[in-house]
């Protein structure tokens, strides 16, 4: 099936020399001219990758972002015209997978495009598999409609907040998120902590599993976030 990549772009030029690029290399293509046209359009009809243009009217590219990765974590590439926006998403602080400046080769942008839903689908196989609405990953299982979770077999008493962030790690344990990624997707609600807080979440969790013996639930990465460990 061809990947279906969603374009948010404001200069109709730059969306049609991208949607060639795309539609030459077997990719179906949805162009937008905004943000708010872009969310909008993602929310009726989701796509296998957003090419997310920084500067546009109605919603920057960067609030696009943030509000996709409250309930999506679609792979998307950031266009942007200025160094210092660069420096803004180097660290992939709101969640962004890849960028390129502009002007860039087309060939390049489908290039990168490729690699990363590769990659994204590199992680959709490593990812545990529910069984029975059951997810494990090493030797951690979690029971996200009973809001369980245990570890060897060894039953684990997390807080509400301590499950979502537990369960926002294990349904792609292969990914690093940043702690505006972890603000946004384990607290409901336009709600918002310090780094700290989400610091303080992570140590209360790891010091629980290692409690009942396991040691490397967690990962640090440093300058970018946490990750999953091997849980073993």
């Amino acid at each position: 099936m061809n990947k279906h990549i969603l374009i948010a772009d404001d200069d109709p030029h730059i969306r049609d020399v991208i949607s060639f690029a795309l539609e030459k290399a077997g990719m179906q293509v949805t162009q937008t001219e905004d943000g708010r046209q872009a969310l909008d359009t993602f929310r009726r009809h989701t796509a296998d990758l957003i090419v997310l243009d920084i500067n546009m009217p109605e919603l920057d590219g960067l609030e696009v972002c943030r509000e996709i990765r409250k309930f999506s974590e679609v792979p998307i590439l950031f266009l942007s015209s200025r160094d210092d926006e660069i420096d803004r998403i180097l660290g992939l602080e709101i969640g962004g997978d890849d960028y390129v400046t502009k002007p860039f080769s087309p060939r390049e942008l489908v290039a990168r495009i490729n690699v990363i839903l590769k990659r994204t689908q590199q992680q959709s196989k490593a990812a545990p598999k529910p069984e029975h609405g059951t997810l494990r990953y090493g030797k951690l299982s979690i029971q996200p409609e009973q809001h369980t979770a245990s570890w060897d077999g060894k039953a684990l008493n997390l807080t509400a907040t301590e499950f979502a962030m537990l369960q926002l790690f294990a349904r792609q344990p292969t990914r690093v998120f940043s702690r505006d990624s972890i603000m946004g997707n384990a607290y409901d609600g336009n709600v918002y902590v310090s780094d700290r807080t989400i610091d303080s979440h992570i140590r209360h969790i790891r010091q629980k599993f290692a409690d009942i013996g396991c040691e490397n639930v967690i990962e640090t990465v440093h300058g970018v976030g946490y990750k999953l460990a091997t849980c073993q």
